[in-house]
């Protein structure tokens, strides 16, 4: 993984003893409250219902077991004992004290850590495949593109203050997206051409909230070396043309949408027409650089499904259930990455106490080469493990909850934090998902209906990307009561024409109804599906209609007949 430069060290020190003397400032009530916001938003701090929340950056979702170390020491000593990892591969604290916030940003940069962007009108953290660099369906690593992209836009000053906050999401792989790619406001989908040249297809207006929409590939086979120098110009014609009179319709897919994708190219590549050749112009000394950090780590010779793996699997029900789920091919015979899953019944999806951190970490060293790496569907995962050391591993998983077989099931619910903990969600979400984890409570039951994605959001801000969950549930506020609008069909797609945003069935659901709609939607999955047929594709096939009607029939589901649906 990227390792700080003499420079990169010095510049986030003194990010942090620049923070500090603002909140110094700000609690001498030197500061206002409105002078002191975009200071803490830049530095990932929010004012939360309940107290302040740190947002602190992952790139790309990638951490050493020393990092991960430091981020259970920072919730031991600062929180309340746990964080929660985001679907844009961060971790948030939900407790921490302002006055607390700048030991927390010191402790961070003592192990090349930062929170700096990761809230605000700027570029957020980059987002990436979690399985970048091992996965066999890849074709270029993305996580040297990612790190030039990070650093470009990390204090870039002609965007530190966009009309809207700025998302991007980089891919290598082909015939799957594991980053949401085409739900960004910029997606990169790296590849190589008919020489083997790595190129790009960039896409431009992807987006969740209000107005959830799949981004367009604007450019198509673009050269490595002009990726910065095309996305500056993306962001050039975003920072000129986009809304800055309203909140709701700031974001770029507002501007691709108003203008049209054909229009909006047009634009970018007038302007990229100034830049190209320019100073963001990646050099091969620079990307060579960069990528000798993301070399590969030992390996060793071994031969793939080796003997005492097949006899371990032979023997031991749920260690061969839990391989299914939750083990993944590797490039390299004999080695798979491993999903630990945050997932677990009666657990808040993506949270972890400090204790797992810590016990993680020593896993990572002793199984993985010492990485960790944060999921977009808010899971760990090790990325090198050997086949032969897979035993050993689900036995020390299980010993720390952390070993839940649901990988891709229903109850691998993505999940934000929501009404529990954030100001502007409309609804909870926690207990939510806690309760269709109990519904659901049977493992048999869970594996038999096969991959299914539920997403939830306790916003339309959704943070728990509740739009391209096969099932979305959304919190909404009806005078003042908490209700869930529930969304079918939603699906992330290898590419942009695939991924589809989900379809709102009819009006919402109390709290207590939607255990038991959720329940009657499966149960007429289970009536139509054909052999192997999955929950997206038996959806596609039958269309909304007996879905529908079988939520709002089930007992209890009863809707007064002026209720009207809101609409995403």
């Amino acid at each position: 993984m990227y390792r700080y430069t003499r420079f990169d060290q010095r510049m986030i020190d003194e990010r942090v003893a620049q923070f500090r003397d603002q909140v110094e400032r700000y609690r001498r009530g030197e500061l206002t409250d409105d002078e002191f916001r975009p200071l803490r938003l830049r530095n990932g701090l929010y004012i939360q219902r309940y107290s302040p929340m740190l947002r602190v950056a992952i790139p790309y979702g990638l951490l050493s077991a020393r990092q991960l170390r430091m981020l259970a020491h920072i919730a031991r000593t600062w929180d309340r004992g746990s964080g929660h990892f985001t679907t844009r591969q961060n971790i948030q604290y939900n407790w921490p004290r302002l006055e607390d916030t700048p030991d927390i940003l010191e402790a961070l940069a003592s192990v090349q850590m930062h929170a700096i962007q990761t809230s605000g009108n700027s570029v957020r953290n980059i987002t990436a495949d979690p399985l970048a660099g091992v996965a066999p369906d890849e074709v270029v690593d993305p996580r040297p593109y990612c790190e030039l992209v990070r650093q470009w836009s990390t204090f870039h000053p002609e965007f530190s203050w966009l009309p809207r906050k700025f998302k991007i999401a980089l891919t290598g792989a082909q015939g799957v997206d594991r980053a949401a790619t085409a739900m960004h406001d910029i997606g990169i989908y790296l590849r190589r051409d008919a020489d083997g040249n790595v190129v790009a297809d960039v896409l431009a207006g992807g987006g969740m909230g209000r107005t959830p929409a799949v981004g367009s590939i604007i450019r198509r086979d673009l050269p490595w070396q002009h990726l910065l120098s095309y996305c500056e110009a993306i962001l050039r014609v975003y920072n000129r043309y986009g809304r800055r009179d309203n909140l709701w319709k700031a974001r770029i897919k507002i501007l691709v949408r108003a203008l049209g994708a054909e229009q909006f190219a047009r634009e970018v590549d007038a302007e990229f027409l100034h830049l190209e050749g320019g100073p963001a112009t990646i050099t091969a000394q620079e990307l060579g650089r960069i990528a000798a950090d993301f070399e590969a780590p030992p390996y060793r010779q071994l031969a793939a499904d080796p003997p005492q793996l097949l006899e371990q699997l032979a023997s031991h029900p749920g260690f061969t259930r839990w391989r299914g789920r939750n083990v993944t091919r590797h490039k390299v015979p004999g080695y798979c990455a491993v999903t630990l899953s945050l997932k677990r019944s009666g657990a808040a999806p993506g949270d972890l106490d400090a204790d797992q951190m810590d016990a993680a970490a020593d896993l990572a060293e002793r199984f993985s080469f010492g990485e960790v790496r944060v999921t977009h569907e808010q899971n760990l995962l090790f990325a090198d493990v050997a086949e032969t050391s897979l035993f050993a591993l689900w036995n020390e998983l299980r010993e720390l909850g952390l070993a839940t077989p649901n990988i891709g099931l229903l109850t691998d619910i993505v999940c934000c934090p929501g009404g529990d903990f954030c100001s502007l969600a409309n609804a909870k979400s926690l207990p939510i998902a806690q309760a269709i984890q109990e519904r659901f409570d049977d493992a048999d039951y869970v594996h038999d209906l096969g991959e299914l994605t539920l997403n939830m959001s306790g916003c339309i801000n959704s943070c728990g990307h509740h739009h391209v969950g096969n099932i979305g549930i959304l919190g909404v506020d009806k005078q003042g009561a908490e209700f869930y609008q529930i969304t079918l069909g939603g699906e992330v797609g290898p590419d942009p024409s695939s991924t589809q945003v989900g379809t709102v069935i009819g009006p919402s659901f109390s709290a207590e109804q939607v255990p038991g709609a959720i329940a009657a939607i499966l149960d007429m999955y289970v009536v139509l599906r054909q052999p192997e047929e999955l929950f997206i594709e038996t959806l596609k096939r039958a269309g909304i209609a007996p879905f529908k009607t079988a939520a709002y029939a089930a007992p209890g589901m009863a809707v007064r007949e002026s209720e009207s649906v809101e609409h995403v």
